[in-house]
């Protein structure tokens, strides 16, 4: 499938007489992949089956285009490349002292250029740092800055010319960071605001590097997500584009969305603005077109595709080059650490306790010792059977590379965190008709909501506690904590020490700042406990000690009133599962 937009077209108006043979022609190709999260071969590590998409079908109709267009095809990536399949895992954590293997891919597939995307960040330096050093193609980070020097830590910007036409590649980096990661993994770094920079840099490619071509490879979705003092926007690609004159095109990602737009800027000049979505499903395609007479470029055409690589051929060299290595990751991950007594599916957590949620919640207290667990599902639809447990199940059940932490809070801001989770998640129902969650049908081809509203990675239940959610109730009013499940009175003045991920630790989705009520700047002080590794390895390592398992849903809350929540429940789950 290809999506096609309409061309811009420059004229630059030269009193010349054009002669023949004196008019050239000069056609460029740019491919942008983002959010790969480790989609690398054609099979799936943690399903253990075929994989549609991935870089080996990339890795082929690139090399269509570069026979069709020679050396005048650019190839790009726009960041999230470490984290997402168990090869990436095994590369960062288990073979670390190997180079690699997203930038022995990348160096395969002759990448021209790249940046980081938070997930990268989120590896922390030992990780994306030697990943940099070992990278053929700049990685680039105009806005991500060394507090040192107090210039970019990365290459701002990369210069490549192609049959003459000189094409400057600017980088840079959602500026949100520090509201999910820890800052130990961004130790010596801050994230500029992304307007202001581009300013800066456009301004330079323009007159010290006399770019013709000039292409923005910004790792932020379109517009919206978070926003912090200073106007800085996590999702900030439409702003630039509204606000920066000189983008010929940016090609972005991020939001696991497929963009193909053209934002006017401040100038009247339309920008054209691509986003391919995530796991190397699609690739983002720009063709240029320059005219030149006398040598002076007179005619500028531009026109984006998005194209769906899916049903491309296998890059079979590409899948025989890195066999060695793919066959010792299947032997990772099919290395059995346990045995579940019954099957855990995340599409139970949206309606009530879950055997999969729960079964979290009881591993992070048992981890920690902590008096109150909480946790979201990370994944929207995964299942893990009754039988055997191995490696690659561990990335079914936690699916990010956060960190567990221990973080002291009252009852009362705990409350307010979960009257926050629950606001987000379900409606206010009106009558018996209603709809439990909030939905949207718009979201079902968004890649992140799947048909929710809101993001679901948000959606934090409780465990070490009895409460109800009255969904009758306005927001901010639905959750009435009952009790300790121990049977211990729930006071809302004293601190409890409550076991979360990192992310959610460190302000990810507001729920312990706007929903708790605490302050950024007092979040490090309340932690009181942090695993060195990731939160995946305890979860494998506790497992691992049980040997077997029987995870069961702990009923510590319910959704209430029950004749309106339970039939509305299952009419939900028929709309988002088809069951």
């Amino acid at each position: 499938m290809k999506q096609t937009l309409l061309i811009i077209s420059v004229l630059l108006f030269m009193p010349t007489v054009t002669l023949w043979g004196q008019t050239k022609t000069i056609d460029l190709k740019v491919i942008e992949t983002s959010d790969v999260h480790g989609h690398f071969f054609p099979y799936d590590f943690i399903e253990r089956k075929p994989l549609q998409g991935t870089l080996t079908r990339v890795s082929k109709y690139v090399q269509q285009k570069r026979q069709e267009y020679g050396d005048r095809v650019l190839l790009l990536d726009n960041g999230d490349i470490l984290q997402g399949q168990p090869c990436v895992y095994w590369s960062n954590y288990v073979a670390k002292d190997e180079p690699n293997l997203a930038a022995q891919v990348v160096n395969y597939m002759r990448y021209d250029a790249a940046t980081m995307g938070n997930h990268d960040v989120e590896t922390g330096h030992d990780v994306y740092d030697k990943w940099i050093q070992e990278m053929r193609c700049p990685v680039l980070g105009a806005n991500i800055i060394d507090t040192k020097t107090g210039r970019p830590y990365l290459k701002p910007y990369t210069m490549i010319e192609r049959d003459g036409v000189k094409i400057a590649v600017i980088g840079m980096i959602t500026p949100t960071i520090s509201c999910w990661l820890n800052e130990s993994l961004w130790q010596g770094l801050e994230f500029q605001e992304m307007v202001s920079c581009a300013q800066k840099w456009v301004k330079h490619v323009q007159e010290a590097e006399h770019a013709d071509i000039i292409i923005g490879l910004f790792h932020s979705g379109l517009e919206g997500g978070l926003t912090l003092p200073g106007g800085i926007v996590e999702d900030a690609t439409q702003l630039v584009a509204q606000q920066v004159d000189g983008f010929d095109i940016i090609f972005f990602g991020h939001d696991h969305q497929v963009h193909n737009d053209m934002i006017k800027g401040p100038a009247g000049k339309y920008t054209l603005c691509l986003d391919p979505s995530n796991n190397a499903r699609n690739v983002a395609e720009a063709t240029i077109s320059l005219t030149y007479e006398h040598g002076i470029m007179v005619k500028k055409e531009i026109s984006g595709n998005i194209v769906d690589v899916r049903q491309e051929p296998i890059d079979q060299q590409m899948v025989s080059h890195f066999l060695p290595l793919t066959q010792r990751i299947q032997q990772f991950v099919e290395r059995p650490i346990g045995r579940f007594l019954s099957t855990i599916s995340t599409r139970d957590s949206y309606f009530g306790p879950s055997a999969f949620a729960d079964l979290i919640h009881v591993l992070q207290l048992q981890i920690t010792g902590a008096d109150i667990s909480l946790n979201a599902p990370l994944s929207f639809d995964a299942q893990i059977k009754e039988g055997p447990v191995t490696v690659s199940d561990m990335f079914k059940l936690y699916r990010y590379e956060n960190q567990l932490c221990v973080v002291n809070m009252t009852g009362r801001e705990l409350l307010g965190h979960l009257e926050m989770s629950y606001d987000l998640w379900v409606n206010t129902m009106r009558n018996a008709d209603d709809h439990l969650l909030q939905l949207n049908a718009d979201s079902r081809g968004d890649q992140q909501r799947l048909g929710f509203k809101n993001y679901t990675f948000n959606f934090d239940s409780a465990y070490g506690i009895d409460y109800e959610v009255d969904v009758t109730k306005p927001d901010g009013q639905k959750v009435s904590i009952l009790k300790m499940s121990n049977g211990q009175p729930f006071m809302l003045d004293k601190t409890y020490r409550v076991a979360m991920n990192s992310y959610r630790a460190n302000g990810g989705g507001d729920l312990v700042t706007r929903g708790a009520g605490i302050s950024k700047e007092e979040l490090p002080k309340r932690i009181v406990f942090q695993t060195p590794l990731d939160l995946r390895h305890y979860l494998m390592q506790e497992i691992e000690r049980m040997g077997t398992v029987s995870p069961k849903a702990g009923h510590n809350w319910r959704f209430v009133p029950e004749e309106w929540t339970v039939p509305a429940a299952q009419r939900d789950r028929q709309l988002l599962f088809k069951e």
